[in-house]
């Protein structure tokens, strides 16, 4: 039964509640609320059926891929969707956050689906590996969508504009808020991320399984991410100039933009993190490579027995039995 649902099934039912929700631009209906909560619930539940399904059925440790990590993250946003509706559904929300939800799904289509090989030991940091960075770059899209509405519902003031009458947004505060927690939830969630991948790392080293060495991409591009969004963070609560509510905004804004332009970069860069157990295993590091020649080198120099005479591999010399020799 749940081997039926697809990627297309939840993916179709979120895209009908984004045409849902941008009815709200053309015209009012009463029915539509309840449309758009029926149709992102029935995909939210095929998502977790789907993945339910991919648990289940790993050859490796569950959900570890990063197939599933970018549909795990898709999940969550549409869960706080949801909820997000339900506490305001005369604003609209999902104009913003479906698109999000939508890219991610079809990010996973373009990833890889291998899970990572892990000892156990490995598997429960690896675990909280992926918990924080899902949590910290789940929240840094939060705070872009927030710091969005925010900058949209700032720049209608600063005009004395009256508030659209079809496409409402949250208060200025209600968004200030969410965009300062936002930015210091994804500090928090990322330099975590960035601590047990260091962990996980070392583990891996120790176990000889496979680690990703300190000059790899992915492990300069999760420091600088992990740096900005501390930068970021402790400029949003220690520095409080006129328009602090804009400047945060503008501080998400450009953290969602910087995570994307890694995130895009990455299928395009060699990393050893990205690397399939098989092209691994085929490929030996540096240290191996050193071992595999010194074991060929004493292999060279060892004497190889042929069914009847031993014969060393040196070009002058064959060694005969002593009995042999003796007639």
């Amino acid at each position: 039964m749940l081997s039926g649902i697809s990627v297309f099934c939840f993916a179709a039912s979120y895209a009908v509640a984004l045409a849902l929700e941008a009815t709200r631009l053309w015209f009012r209906s009463g029915v539509r609320g309840a449309l758009m909560l029926g149709f992102a619930s029935a995909g939210l539940l095929a998502h977790t059926l789907f993945l339910v399904y991919r648990a289940t059925t790993a050859s490796g440790a569950p959900l570890s891929s990063a197939y599933d990590w970018y549909l795990l993250a898709a999940w969550v946003l549409v869960a706080i969707y949801l909820y997000l509706v339900y506490y305001h559904p005369q604003a609209a929300i999902g104009i913003f956050v479906l698109p999000l939800v939508l890219a991610m799904v079809g990010f996973a289509q373009l990833s890889d689906r291998e899970p990572f090989p892990q000892d156990p030991a490995a598997q429960v940091w690896g675990t909280l590996h992926g918990i924080f960075l899902l949590f910290g770059y789940v929240a840094v899209v939060i705070g872009f969508i927030a710091g969005v509405m925010y900058l949209l519902q700032a720049r209608r003031l600063k005009r004395k504009q009256l508030p659209p009458a079809r496409l409402r947004l949250p208060s200025l505060e209600w968004l200030d808020g969410v965009n300062g927690r936002a930015i210091v939830l994804s500090a928090i969630f990322v330099a975590a991320g960035f601590v047990s991948g260091i962990i996980l790392n070392a583990v891996n080293h120790r176990q000889q399984i496979d680690y990703v060495p300190w000059n790899d991409p992915i492990v300069w591009r999760l420091g600088g991410t992990m740096a900005w969004l501390v930068v970021a963070a402790l400029f949003s609560q220690l520095y409080r100039p006129a328009n602090h509510g804009r400047k945060v905004a503008y501080l998400t804004v450009a953290s969602f933009v910087f995570l994307a332009f890694t995130a895009i970069l990455r299928p395009f860069v060699a990393s050893e993190h990205s690397a399939r157990p098989d092209q691994a295993a085929q490929t030996p590091r540096a240290g191996e490579a050193r071992k595999l020649g010194d074991e060929e080198s004493r292999t060279s120099t060892s004497t190889v027995w042929s069914p009847s005479l031993p014969v060393s591999q040196s070009p002058s010399l064959l060694v005969l039995p002593a009995s042999e020799v003796a007639a």
